[in-house]
Parts: C-alpha cells; structure tokens; sequence
C-alpha cells in the first residue's frame, strides 16, 4: 500500500496530471458504460493509500493561494447538506485530483466541505499517476481520462457511483467548444463560472449520485449509462 506523505511530498510536480486539453482530441475515444476497475479491493486499496484533504491543502505548491481561498470560502447550501446528511449508510469519496489543476481547484475544496458537515462521508484524495486506472474507467463526455475524478465507495468497497472533472452546466460548454473550436475562448471565461456558482453545482450533483447510491441506483455523471449495481447486478 501506498504511504501517504510519499504521494503529497510529489504533489506539485506529479505525472500525468490531467487537465483540460492536455490530451489531444485524437487520444479521446467516445465515452460509454464505465470499464470498472476490478475489483473492489483495489479500489479500497487506493483509497486507503490516499490523503485527507487538510494534508492535501497543506501539501499543496501549484494555485496554493487559490486552494486555501476556496477552502477558507467553502459554503454548502442548507439544503445540500441536509440532503447528505439525510443519507443512509456510510460513504467514501476516492477522488483523483492534482494541486495544479484548475478544475480540481474549484471542485474539490467545496467537496471538503460537504464531507466536513456530514458525520457519514469520508474522502481520500489520491494523485493522478496511482489514479491513472481510475480517470481511464471514467472518461469525460468526450472521452478524455481527466483529474478530478470522483468515484463513490459503500461501506463494503463497492463503487456505486462517480462524477468527472466538472459540473455538467460547464461541462457542457466545454464539450460544445471543444466541438467548434472555440476552446481559447472557453477556457478564458472558465474561471469566472466557477468564481459565480461558489462549488453549489459541485455539491448538488455530487449529492445526487450518491442519493442515487443510496437508492440502489448506481449511476456516473460523466455518462449516460448507468453503473452495474454491486455484485454484478443490473
């Protein structure tokens, strides 16, 4: 198992990191069901080996000051987190995420926050080099393995869920730009969405796959079909 403190000492210059557009559109192959990575072990493996995320910030050498004042800002609305706190059960959020990456930046800090407000989430958050299996399991809508990568764990180490890179409304203007070439452009206001939604779409959509979980209805926001339920079960 991987010791943590070995994973934040490579934080600022970790390989593989994967942010928008550092793959090239003709690496990308077309998003469908989730190849799961098997099996649950090493999942819970891999979330053992990972970090808390006040480690993580401390650790942290790329957009530190932009890190800390996302962190210090982090609100979650009263009514997500009544929501996941209204959640049955106990559940892990195994995220794949790097210190340089802008997505990770304006996601994961809120994401933190949650899991602070609610007694039965926990997160680890491991690099994108020991992650690579997982951002490949879990492309982006246009096919591209990216960090962060957010995988729901149950209690047993089953994963029943995952969200990808970024809110689906930012998503989908990143994936429209992409299409029509105008991704300069996207990535020039990219910043001031996230500074207007404050990580609410973060957390609502991270809420909502985890409901979903719970209900026994595994699903991936980074696609359209659902996860297998645990055990093999459709």
């Amino acid at each position: 198992m991987l010791v943590p403190v070995l994973l934040l000492s490579s934080l600022a210059a970790a390989p593989n990191a994967v942010c928008e557009g550092a793959v090239p559109p003709a690496s990308a192959r077309p998003a469908t069901a989730p190849a799961v990575v098997r099996g649950d072990s090493v999942l819970a493996a891999l979330y053992a080996s990972g970090t808390d995320y006040r480690d993580f910030l401390a650790a942290a050498e790329a957009r530190r000051d932009q890190w800390r004042a996302n962190t210090e800002r982090a609100v979650v609305a009263p009514d997500a987190l009544a929501a996941a706190r209204a959640l049955p059960g106990r559940w892990r959020l195994l995220v794949v995420a790097v210190d340089g990456c802008s997505d990770s930046v304006n996601t994961i800090p809120y994401l933190a926050a949650l899991v602070e407000g609610v007694a039965s989430l926990e997160l680890r958050i491991v690099l994108p080099g020991p992650g690579r299996p997982v951002m490949e399991a879990h492309r982006t809508p246009d096919g591209r393995p990216a960090t962060p990568t957010v995988v729901v764990l149950d209690a047993a180490g089953n994963e029943v869920g995952c969200w990808v890179e970024r809110p689906k409304a930012l998503q989908d203007q990143a994936v429209a730009a992409r299409a029509g070439g105008t991704l300069e452009q996207f990535q020039r206001g990219k910043q001031g969405w996230y500074d207007a939604d404050a990580g609410a779409s973060t957390v609502r959509e991270v809420v909502a796959v985890l409901q979903a979980a719970a209900a026994g209805t595994p699903r991936c926001d980074a696609i359209t079909s659902p996860l297998p339920r645990p055990g093999g079960r459709q």
